[in-house]
Parts: structure tokens; sequence; C-alpha cells
């Protein structure tokens, strides 16, 4: 079952009447009706949706964090603006995919799935006590809530979580957010870098997940 979330009872009735020609069970919610909904449902209910389809709503009610909260289901928001502006904030909100409307129902069905088949294939986050390190480019969160990071920090932080505990020299980490080819930079930069994201992490965590020995390099603490 897809489920689809907009103010607009038109919108909904579309949607139904063109997943049910592909053969595909669907619901339509409003905000309000579906932020209860969401949070009262039994989990085995849960388990027979596919994915979530978030159009115009109030994003206060329709936290992709809080679908998740219960369910591994792909989140995927329907968007009418055409600009990297809203783009980027609809994927800082947390969902999987932004698709432009207009779009054809099939893609739509091939975008959830790619989505599901990659999450069953490797995880998308490294956990470290309340701290989730995503694999995607969105910040990682503490205790649910997002920890906003320059874009250097936050691409150290992703590499030292794929790294999954293994020691990675200076060098290594400069070659990963820098590139090889690259030298305009000074190596030493990362020092900075890393400092700056320790800290941030401490004040956030009560820790300093990043062990480091000099000349051998760093390690997250998993």
């Amino acid at each position: 079952m897809i489920v689809i979330v907009d103010e607009r009872e038109l919108v909904k009735e579309g949607y139904y009447s063109l997943f049910d020609r592909e053969g595909v069970a669907s619901a339509g919610f409003g905000s309000t009706e579906f932020g209860e909904w969401v949070t009262t449902v039994a989990d085995e209910d849960l388990k027979s949706v596919r994915a979530f389809l978030i159009g115009e709503c109030s994003t206060d009610i329709v936290s992709p964090h809080k679908i998740r909260d219960r369910t591994k289901a792909p989140v995927i928001a329907l968007s009418e603006q055409h600009s990297l502006e809203n783009t980027l904030k609809l994927f800082e909100s947390g969902v999987d995919d932004v698709i432009r409307k207009p779009v054809h129902i099939r893609e739509i069905l091939a975008r959830i799935s790619a989505i599901s088949r990659r999450a069953k294939e490797e995880a998308n986050f490294v956990q470290i006590g309340a701290m989730r390190i995503f694999m995607d480019g969105r910040d990682p969160e503490i205790d649910g809530q997002p920890l906003p990071l320059p874009r250097r920090e936050r691409r150290i932080l992703e590499y030292l979580a794929n790294n999954s505990g293994r020691r990675v020299t200076k060098t290594q980490v400069f070659n990963a957010i820098y590139g090889i080819f690259d030298d305009e930079v000074e190596e030493n930069v990362v020092e900075s870098h890393i400092s700056k994201l320790r800290k941030k992490l401490r004040e956030k965590i009560g820790f300093d997940p990043i062990d480091s020995k000099r000349f051998l390099g760093y390690r997250l603490i998993i």
C-alpha cells in the first residue's frame, strides 16, 4: 500500500485512481489525520505500507523523522516548486527522495523499488550511542535531531564511519575529502576540520567519539 499525504482531495483521489490502474493499493490522508494515524496505527498495519508520498501539507505535523521512528518504508516528497533551494530543503527535512511534478506513476513506483532495494543491500547509517551518521549527505542526528555541520566536517565524519572503526591516516582523510589531485590546499587543513568536528560532537553527545594517535591517524569509536 502507498500512503499519500496531501491537503487537496482532488490530488489524493487522482493518485488513488492512478495507482489503482497499476494494481497498487493506496490510501490518502490530510496532515492532521495522518499525524494521528502514523503515531497510533498498529505495527502490523504499518508493515503493509510500501512508501509514503508527501505532497502539500503541514511539515510540522508530517515529519519524515517521525515517520521513520515507526517504519523504514521510503518517504518521498512530491514537489511542485522546481528550484534547487526547495529540493535541498526537502532533503534536509529527512525525505529519501524528491520527485518533481508532473511525473508518471510508473516512475514513482520505480523510485520506490530502487530505494527499498538499496536499503536491503546496505545499511544507510552508523549508530554511535545517541548519534546516527548517515551515508547519503544528510547531517548526522543526535537523539533524532539533525546536527548541522559544514560540508567538509560532515564528509569527514561519514568517511570515518564508512571505515567501521579502522584507523585512517591524515593523508587518507585528505584524499577522500579534497581528492588526490587537489594541490591547492595543504594537507594540514584536515587537523583543523577534525578539531572543530570533535568539539561540536563533544558538546552534543557528551564525549569525543574520534580517537587520534600521532603518526597513526584517526579512528571512530564504534
